[in-house]
Formats: C-alpha cells, sequence, structure tokens
C-alpha cells in the first residue's frame, strides 16, 4: 500500500483508490440484492465525499485517489494533487520568481494577506505559495486548479482533462446531446471525446421517481452503465425508454440508466431533462371532464365475456323484461330453428312450464370453460356465453347456434359509423355477398369473422358486431387518465402501445393526442383485463410492461417461445407464468398451438366460431370448418400445410383442404 507523509500532519498517509473500493462494495451490494428477495432496498453510493484538509474542496468518486489518514484520525484527508504539492512551484501567474510552500509554522504566516488571484482571505495557519522576495501569494485552491480539472473516469481509459475551463457549446459523448457548460476531453484520443460536466459527474444509482418529481416510478435505482450494445438490446427484446418512449438502436454508445431484474431502461439524458416526459408515465393526470362524457368507455373489459354490445344493449339498457311465458321462445331471423332462453336467475323456479324448460336447457349446455377447454360463442359478437349470461340457443341437440341475449336487440341499421360516416349500416346474419361461408375480413380491426355484420353494400364495406358499435372516444389502462379518440393513420410510422406493431396503412386508431400515442381498435376493445386458460390454476392479469423482479427469462407457457415482455402479455403472479396475448384464445388445441407474429397481440381467429359444416359435391363426406393445425397434414388440392389456416376437413378420413382453396 502506497503511503506518504506531509508536513502539517504527524501520521503517515494511506493511498486509496475509490474506484476499486468502490468496484468491491457493489459486489457485495450485488451478493446482498440476491438474498434480498424484496429487493426493493435503496442503494446509494457508499462513498461520501470528504472534504480535503488543505484545499478545502470536496473529494469526488472521479478523482478517484486521495490520501487519508492511516492512524485513527479519520477527518484528516487530502486530494492526491494536494497532497503531492511540490515544494517550490513554478507559476505563470508570477513568472519571474518560485515559490515556496509555506510551512504551518513558517513565521511569514503571522500576518494577514489575500491571495493574488481570487482574492480570498488567508488566515493564521492556512498553507500557501509564497515569493519569498515580494509581496505576492496565491492559495492551494489556485494553486492545484490544474489537478481539479483531472478526472479518472470509469467509462475511459485515459484522463479526461477540462481543457478549457469556461462553458463552451459542444456534443456530449456520454448523451449524445448538445450541452453549453463546462466538458471534459480525452486528450489522447484522437475520437475527439467531450462529456459536459453534468453527465461526467452522474451518480452512479438514482431513483427515478426523484429525477422525474413523480411523474414515473420504479421499484429499484437505476445504474448507470457507459453503453448498450445492439446484442445485449437484442438479448432484452429491443427495450424502449420508459420516459421518451423512443428506441436504443442508433445509441448503443450512449450512456443510460438501467435496472436489468425489470428490464427498465432510460436515455442519460432523460434523466436530466428538464421536460417532463408523459408517454411512459403511469400518473399521467386526467385531461377530461366527467361531466363531458357520461358516457365514455373505460378500457380494457374486465373479462373476456365483455364486449360493446354487452356495455350498450345490456350494462346500460339493462336486461328485457319478459312479459309472457311466450318469450321463453324465439324465433329469430338468424336462424331456422325456435331458440330458447336459458338464464340462470329463473333456472330453480319450478312455477311454469317456460321455466322448466329453462331449466332443463341450461343444465343440457356446456357452457364456455376454458379450464376445461369447452367453448360456446355466441353467433352475433362471438364472445364466450357463460353461466351467468342469459342467452338463447337452439334446443336441437346437433346445433350448436346460440345468441346472447342482448345481441337479439341489435340494431338493424347504424346510422352513422365513425369510420364510415357517408352511408349507413345495416345488419346482415348472414349470406354475405362475396363472402364465402360467410366468412368476411372487418374493415376496422382486419380480422376474419363469421358472425353477424353490419354492412354497406355500396362501398363493400363491412364490420362486425363490435366494430360496428366502436366509440369514439374511449380511456384505456395502458395510457391512464388520458382521452384516446379515433384518428385514421395514413402510415404506419408509429407502434400500437399495447402491442407493439406498426399500424396497418389507413388504419383508424385510437390517439392520444397529448402524447401521440396509439392503441389498434382490436387490442383496446378485444384484449381483456383478465382471462382463465388451462395453463394456469390462477386468474391472469395482462400486463403491459414487464414484471418486477421477475427472476427468469420470457417465455409463453403455451407455444413455449420467447415471449416480448414490452409488448402486453398476459401474467400469473402467483405461478411466475406468461403467455402472449395472441395464444391466450387456444383453448381448444393448445397443445398443438404455434405462436405466429401474425395480427401482432389478437389471436387472428377470434372473430370466428368454428364447427360449422360444409359438403363438398368433390368429397363424399360433409366437411367440419376447423383451424388447421401441422398434424392436419397437407391440402389436397394446393399440397401445401395448415398451420394457421382456415380449413374444411372431413373426420372421416384424412381428407382436408384450405378455405380458400374451396373457395375459389
Amino acid at each position: 500500500m502506497e503511503t506518504s507523509k506531509v508536513q502539517e500532519h504527524e501520521h503517515p498517509l494511506k493511498l486509496i483508490d475509490l474506484q476499486l473500493q468502490l468496484q468491491y462494495e457493489e459486489e457485495e451490494e450485488e451478493d446482498d440484492d440476491d438474498d434480498d428477495e424484496g429487493g426493493h432496498s435503496i442503494a446509494k453510493d457508499r462513498f461520501h465525499g470528504v472534504t480535503c484538509w488543505r484545499c478545502g474542496e470536496e473529494i469526488h468518486i472521479y478523482h478517484r485517489y486521495y490520501y487519508k489518514c492511516s492512524s485513527s484520525c479519520n477527518n484528516f484527508s487530502l486530494h492526491k494533487f494536494c497532497a503531492e504539492l511540490p515544494s517550490r512551484l513554478e507559476h505563470p501567474s508570477h513568472p519571474h520568481h518560485t515559490l515556496i510552500l509555506v510551512p504551518y509554522s513558517s513565521s511569514y504566516m503571522y500576518y494577514y494577506f489575500k491571495c493574488k488571484l481570487c482574492k480570498r482571505g488567508q488566515h493564521h495557519g492556512e498553507l500557501s505559495y509564497q515569493c519569498s522576495k515580494c509581496d505576492f501569494s496565491i492559495d492551494l485552491r489556485c494553486a492545484v486548479e490544474v489537478g481539479k480539472n483531472v478526472i479518472h473516469h470509469p467509462w475511459h481509459t485515459h484522463l479526461l482533462t477540462c481543457v478549457i475551463p469556461k462553458p463552451i457549446l459542444c456534443e456530449c459523448s456520454a448523451c449524445g446531446k448538445e450541452h453549453k457548460g463546462i466538458f471534459y476531453q480525452c486528450t489522447t484520443c484522437a475520437g475527439g471525446f467531450n462529456i459536459h460536466s453534468e453527465c461526467a459527474f452522474s451518480p452512479k444509482k438514482l431513483l427515478i421517481q426523484d429525477r422525474t418529481y413523480g411523474a414515473f416510478s420504479h421499484t429499484h435505482p437505476l445504474t448507470i452503465s457507459y453503453s448498450f450494445p445492439q446484442i445485449d438490446q437484442k438479448a432484452k427484446h429491443d427495450p424502449r425508454c420508459r420516459l421518451c418512449g423512443t428506441e436504443f438502436f442508433d445509441t448503443e454508445d450512449l450512456w443510460i440508466y438501467k435496472c436489468d431484474k425489470c428490464l427498465y431502461y432510460v436515455h442519460l439524458h432523460c434523466t436530466t431533462s428538464k421536460r417532463w416526459w408523459p408517454t411512459g408515465s403511469d400518473k399521467t393526470i386526467q385531461n377530461y371532464k366527467d361531466v363531458d362524457y357520461p358516457r365514455l368507455l373505460h378500457l380494457p373489459f374486465p373479462d373476456e365475456t365483455y364486449s360493446i354490445p354487452k356495455h350498450f344493449f345490456y350494462k346500460e339498457s339493462g336486461p328485457r323484461m319478459l312479459t309472457s311465458n311466450d318469450e321463453v321462445s324465439l324465433q329469430h331471423i338468424s336462424h331456422e330453428h325456435p331458440l330458447i332462453l336459458v338464464n340462470q336467475e329463473q333456472k330453480d323456479e319450478k312455477t311454469s312450464p317456460s321455466n322448466k324448460i329453462n331449466s332443463c336447457c341450461f343444465l343440457s349446455t356446456k357452457f364456455h370453460d376454458p379450464m376445461k377447454k369447452t367453448q360456446l360463442l355466441c353467433n352475433g359478437c362471438l364472445r364466450p356465453i357463460m353461466p351467468s349470461m342469459p342467452f338463447y340457443k337452439c334446443p336441437q341437440l346437433i346445433c350448436n347456434f346460440a345468441l346472447h341475449e342482448w345481441c337479439t336487440r341489435l340494431p338493424k341499421k347504424i346510422e352513422t359509423h365513425p369510420d364510415h360516416p357517408k352511408h349507413p349500416l345495416h345488419i346482415m346474419y348472414s349470406n354475405i355477398p362475396g363472402c364465402f361461408f360467410d366468412v368476411f375480413s372487418c374493415a376496422v380491426c382486419y380480422l376474419p369473422c363469421n358472425g353477424f355484420a353490419y354492412c354497406c353494400f355500396e362501398c363493400k364495406y363491412y364490420v362486425d358486431v363490435c366494430c360496428g358499435f366502436i366509440p369514439k372516444q374511449i380511456t384505456h389502462k395502458a395510457h391512464p387518465n388520458h382521452l384516446l379518440s379515433i384518428v385514421r393513420k395514413e402510415n404506419n410510422a408509429y407502434l400500437c402501445c399495447i402491442c407493439k406493431r406498426h399500424y396497418t396503412e389507413s388504419q383508424i386508431s385510437f390517439h392520444c393526442n397529448t402524447c401521440n400515442i396509439y392503441i389498434h381498435p382490436e387490442c383496446a376493445m378485444l384484449l381483456a383485463e383478465t382471462i382463465r386458460h388451462k395453463y394456469d390454476k390462477h386468474t391472469m392479469h395482462l400486463s403491459y410492461l414487464p414484471i418486477e423482479n421477475h427472476k427468469s427469462q420470457y417465455f409463453c407457457e403455451i407455444c413455449e417461445e420467447d415471449l416480448n415482455p414490452h409488448a402486453s402479455f398476459y401474467h400469473c403472479q402467483d405461478c411466475v407464468q406468461s403467455i402472449h396475448t395472441t395464444c391466450a384464445p387456444s383453448i381448444l388445441k393448445c397443445e398443438t398451438e404455434t405462436y405466429t407474429m401474425y395480427h401482432g397481440g389478437i389471436h387472428v381467429f377470434v372473430n370466428i366460431k368454428f364447427g360449422g359444416i360444409y359438403n363438398d359435391n368433390g368429397h363424399p363426406h360433409p366437411l367440419s370448418f376447423a383451424q388447421g393445425i401441422m398434424l392436419d397434414g397437407q391440402c389436397n388440392i394446393c399440397s401445401q400445410g395448415f398451420q394457421y389456416q382456415l380449413i374444411f376437413k372431413c373426420h372421416k378420413c384424412k381428407f382436408a383442404i384450405h378455405y380458400n382453396c374451396c373457395s375459389m
């Protein structure tokens, strides 16, 4: 260990390397964090600056070296450059004579004088450089100014020097932004490294809530990192800055703050910016008045059974009151058989024949139950039918036709649609023009659908029932407290903040004008806040960001492929299990499902009810309408595979064909 001796202290001094000391303490801290399950402790730099005994200024971590008393004098410390001051000094401020470091007991110190450079008063006992031939002296602060202008920074192998001790306008190599201020430069490298003083002295760790005045918050302190290589970005699923929402792709050599535990990353310049970034904040202030939007729809829906028709025609209007037993039976225009009302609230009442019919139908119905992998969907809106809701079903054993009670009340015409205001839309229950097997592509969400449709025949414009009643404004928990309004995107430059996918050209979307945030209509309306799934016994919740303290790699429990935690996914906190939103509806053949990036975060067939029968003249057996999987083999017409395709398949033999091949 290197030691030194100075005139004004009786004990030897030992040299301390602050960066090595800090590295050792951080390693201990990481070990403590691994043992700490909560991980909520607020870490700070362990070295608290001490004052140099000679110059009276703080000893900073980036000075790297300093001397301290090797004995019990804990309050005696010196900058390395102060401790190593020469006894004689040639200074440019007094070029004609040599200045002498006056000892503590020197006779020169018996009178009061001022530093000729900074005009600061000197007192008895203070060390200074004096000229023995004339009345000239400078204090130690001015004498060591050059030493203070050199720092050892862990980011760079060479010393960094403040060459120009005056504010200049220059681009900072740490944050990539232009600043006016004091800069430190590397005089060894030809690359021209320049670091603004504010960035150079950025703390090793910080709490983001302190830097953003509470607009953003995170459980753990963020640690500075002096680069973010693209290979690391790929490994972390290409995250975006939590403050400004932009990528790190073209800034891999710039500094960032990060929490690798929670995949939380922010630009260095965002932590020092005086601007409040609203894009990632979970504490946005409500920018609308409730009284101005009494029917405002707050999304996401609580579970998969909710839909826009249910919200408008059942939750707001209330259930239809039945005035006679005859209304238990309904002859709906969409189906050839009479439909029977099934209502849990009436199933235990035995006072009338109609209620006995209702009870019988209730007990014989296999309701939608993802935990048992059974499926019952409404033929109108394609949303699940659960025991707690009234619905009409066909009593024929071979027929699985069913309608929510509120879907029997859908209006025959929509006068003005937000995406198609020039013509009214008329409801079509079947036989949609130009749509084979009644499968059409919705003009709002672009998903295939075989439920009821609202149509403009003149424009060949078709939308499904849910998109038919899409509201002009909503709110969503993915971007809380701000009003989101329908706009039409003419380009795909922006990403949906839920699925992190680009827009289809000219697609409508929900937009926050304050923050320039966009959400796909299908992501807003079809991704429920909670789901139940066979692969987890608990309710799974929709997550918009990586889970805090997630201790393993993210992967989907269904398809077993990688999961990007920066896009929305469903997660069980109890079991620490996650699934893609795309894989979530796959309750019938989830064992053979394969994740696809097609159509972002929505299962492409979420608006398709399978099971219909098609009779093909080229095959002797009836064909069942189904979703193709790899085990179905190859199409008998085009010889291509069936994975993630609409198909018709024969259950009596291995014959199967694509929907598109059959519709030609």
